[in-house]
């Protein structure tokens, strides 16, 4: 068989290609975010203590965030202590924030897997950092907003958001306690679990079995051969993952999808949410996007719509876990939840300020493309060097 034959694969047996590299993908992602969460996790759970001041939680949320690579966790960790009244909401809600903006590493560790071409490289990069940008716009407008309306930088009250979370609270469930604890089903997130997610964490847990002899206390040399294993699953599966999407669209095909989420970025959030929720993590949503960036297949200002929708859709569950239970937990995970839905619903509907976020990714893209050492440079300094630098200034 020629090459040329091989290439032209029915339609039907490259989509189970592609399902498979898909799967393949996100088990490597799981893979990774475990080998992360190895080296960093007891490192995350001393971060939260003892801060008060609203700029150090913004770093402890994005740094936290980083190290244990999920907004779920450190979220679930924010909840805990607020609930145990360890940490008072108002102090908890820019740690929030800081997890929105931590989140989004992950996608951008995944255009690295395209650096050894350069127009993949350069699309995939803009479409990974314009989730940064989008998410630091956000905090950028309502920290200050939550701020001032809290009655100061002490945080000694809550601000707007906060406010509108214990309203919303009260009205869901009008025999609310929010004097006592959370209870436990919050903090374990105890809720629907996702098949998808069921089956990645399934085979990511025989890998990292295989890797490890114990996985519980895993030896750094262990850590590091999970990491790389992983870090090449991703690279891998992306290479083929973004020539398999180019031959299984047609031309027809893509202009239809962009086509139709030009008409109404209503759509490309709604798409979004429900995939996030459908994974249960706004990371692999838009990681998934980073390929189809790549590729060419979809534009970098319809893949934006579909992004702000993996934000609002990764608070779903958590508060649909918190709901049954009520208290704090609930709160907390309005929050998240009206910080999204409110970033989108001022950002989105402006075409200077929905764009933004897309013109700046496309600048440090091109940056990068001309000299790589710029994409290494942007991810340390963005999410661990600043992080750290904020802690430890503002940290009381």
């Amino acid at each position: 068989m020629t090459s040329q034959q091989r290439g032209d694969l029915h339609p039907l047996l490259r989509l189970v290609v592609f399902l498979l590299l898909l799967f393949f993908f996100l088990v490597s992602i799981k893979l990774m975010g475990s080998s992360i969460k190895a080296l960093g996790e007891d490192t995350a759970a001393g971060l939260f203590e003892g801060v008060s001041n609203p700029f150090a939680g913004l770093a402890v949320g994005i740094l936290a965030t980083v190290l244990v690579q999920s907004s779920s966790v450190t979220t679930a960790t924010i909840v805990a202590m607020v609930g145990s009244g360890t940490m008072p909401i108002e102090t908890a809600v820019p740690m929030v924030m800081g997890a929105n903006i931590g989140t989004s590493i992950t996608n951008t560790i995944v255009a690295l897997g395209h650096v050894r071409q350069n127009k993949e490289f350069e699309l995939a990069f803009a479409g990974a950092t314009m989730h940064d940008f989008f998410n630091v716009m956000a905090v950028t407008v309502f920290l200050p907003i939550e701020l001032v309306t809290s009655g100061g930088f002490s945080l000694h009250t809550g601000g707007i958001l906060t406010e509108a979370a214990v309203q919303l609270a009260q009205f869901l469930d009008p025999a609310i306690d929010l004097s006592g604890a959370v209870a436990d089903e919050v903090v374990k997130g105890k809720s629907w679990k996702s098949p998808i997610k069921v089956a990645v964490g399934w085979l990511a847990k025989f890998i990292q079995n295989l890797v490890m002899a114990d996985s519980k206390n895993p030896t750094t040399s262990e850590v590091v051969v999970m990491f790389v294993v992983s870090l090449s699953g991703i690279f891998a599966s992306l290479v083929y993952i973004t020539k398999n999407m180019k031959k299984l669209m047609a031309n027809r095909a893509e202009r239809m999808l962009n086509r139709a989420l030009e008409k109404s970025g209503l759509i490309g959030i709604l798409i979004g949410a429900l995939m996030t929720v459908a994974v249960q993590s706004s990371s692999i949503t838009t990681s998934l996007l980073v390929p189809m960036i790549a590729a060419g297949i979809l534009s970098l200002r319809n893949a934006l719509p579909i992004t702000l929708g993996a934000n609002i859709g990764t608070t779903i569950t958590a508060m649909l876990a918190a709901i049954v239970t009520g208290s704090w937990g609930l709160v907390i995970a309005l929050v998240h939840l009206l910080f999204n839905l409110a970033s989108t619903a001022l950002i989105y509907p402006i075409p200077a300020a929905r764009y933004l976020p897309v013109r700046l990714a496309e600048g440090l893209a091109r940056l990068t493309t001309r000299n790589r050492l710029w994409a290494v440079a942007y991810v340390g300094v963005t999410f661990i060097v600043i992080p750290i630098a904020g802690m430890l200034f503002f940290k009381d």
